[in-house]
């Protein structure tokens, strides 16, 4: 007898408790009135108790430079893409110059994150940089047939950020 009792008591306690979530999933609570029911959040819930969605990291880049060198007598160029730093990038390029031979190599463009072309026309030359390679190709040859003729892009190249995390 007293076994029954026991179950009879517990079963009344699980439909109690069933019966005051009102049939709102995990995180919410019942609310309205006569004949009209809804669920609404917990307010601070999900605060603290592991049930909120855990959120990819932030991404994050890495700075990339490029830098555009020149021996103008000569007609030497020396580049560099993807270095590190403004100065590594600028370095790179003048070496890069001067092991082709320049002797008085002279730097013209250094770029962060973007690309920079050089653009030849009869009258001389001219370097640009833009976000894309389209936008410096058009901003150079813009530039050299506004001056010149028979402008081309001799040279372009892109350093662009890379994804660290």
């Amino acid at each position: 007898m007293k076994l029954k009792l026991l179950l009879l008591l517990c079963m009344l306690s699980l439909s109690a408790a069933s019966y005051a979530e009102g049939g709102c999933p995990p995180g919410m609570i019942p609310e309205g009135g006569q004949g009209v029911m809804s669920c609404r959040p917990i307010p601070g819930y999900d605060q603290g108790q592991g049930q909120s969605r855990p959120q990819a990291p932030p991404m994050r880049w890495a700075s990339k430079w490029g830098a555009i060198a020149t021996d103008t007598p000569t007609g030497t160029l020396g580049i560099s893409t993807d270095a590190s730093s403004q100065d590594e990038a600028e370095q790179k390029a003048l070496e890069d110059c001067q092991a082709k031979s320049g002797s008085k190599c002279k730097l013209q463009l250094s770029y962060a994150n973007g690309c920079g072309v050089m653009v030849l026309g009869n009258k001389g030359f001219n370097t640009q940089t833009a976000s894309t390679l389209e936008g410096a190709k058009k901003s150079g040859m813009d530039m050299c047939n506004a001056e010149s003729d028979g402008c081309h892009v001799y040279y372009s190249g892109c350093s662009l950020p890379q994804r660290i995390q």
